[in-house]
């Protein structure tokens, strides 16, 4: 598989499992004076998920990238876990976190900033799988029609099906009845640009990356003949 392919795939879970702690914080990016974009903090490094995607599938083939998304998904769902039976204990009688008052305040905090809702998590694990699948399916399918050239045509198109996908089936499913059609369609559009933005900003660092791993491990996977169904005993 390759030495550096643990290295990758840790990399991926990271910033999985990461993006979806910090993801509770709403940042606000102001365009202009008239324009201001309200975004979560798991922008600065969600996109990263997809750009590491890019590199298993770009390097180590479909079936590489494939088990690297079921693994990182495993260790989002086992924080997850571990985070809920945290939030469901008792908390003890001292604990303030050095900041409140009482437990109960600091119980309180740790349930807002860290306790997820089952909307929320069915949103996310949906966005997550079908976006990472529909983005290595695409760049697999496209290296093969150019035969490994225009990696960064590839990489970006990639990301904008994938970051589509996830961005409208995370919207719609999170929030939908809760905000109004407009505001969903538009924080859709405003998260798609952005994460798309990002990956092709990031393009020169992808390019760096994917030389570099075909150089060290000595391959360059194309998948011609590959079984493109996302689960596969």
């Amino acid at each position: 598989m390759g030495r550096w392919y643990p290295v990758v795939v840790a990399l991926l879970a990271t910033s999985l499992v990461v993006s979806n702690i910090i993801a509770v914080r709403l940042i606000a990016i102001r365009v202009s004076d008239a324009i201001e974009l309200t975004l979560p903090a798991a922008i600065v490094l969600f996109p990263i998920a997809y750009i590491v995607g890019d590199v298993l599938t770009e390097v180590y083939g479909y079936p590489a990238a494939r088990r690297g998304i079921w693994i990182a998904f495993g260790c989002n769902l086992l924080a997850v876990v571990a985070i809920w039976l945290a939030g469901i204990l008792p908390p003890a009688s001292f604990w303030t976190a050095g900041v409140y008052e009482n437990p109960e305040q600091a119980d309180q905090a740790y349930r807002a900033i860290l306790g997820f809702t089952p909307r929320l998590l069915v949103a996310s694990f949906l966005a997550y799988l079908v976006g990472e699948f529909l983005n290595s399916f695409v760049l697999a399918k496209m290296k093969v029609r150019t035969e490994g050239r225009y990696l960064w045509m590839r990489t970006i198109a990639s990301t904008i099906v994938g970051q589509g996908a996830d961005s409208l089936i995370f919207i719609t499913v999170a929030f939908y009845g809760i905000l109004p059609t407009s505001a969903l369609m538009t924080a859709v559009v405003t998260q798609w640009l952005v994460k798309s933005a990002y990956e092709a900003l990031a393009t020169p660092l992808t390019y760096w990356v994917v030389n570099s791993l075909k150089r060290s491990e000595g391959i360059d996977v194309y998948d011609r003949d590959t079984n493109f169904r996302p689960v596969r005993l």
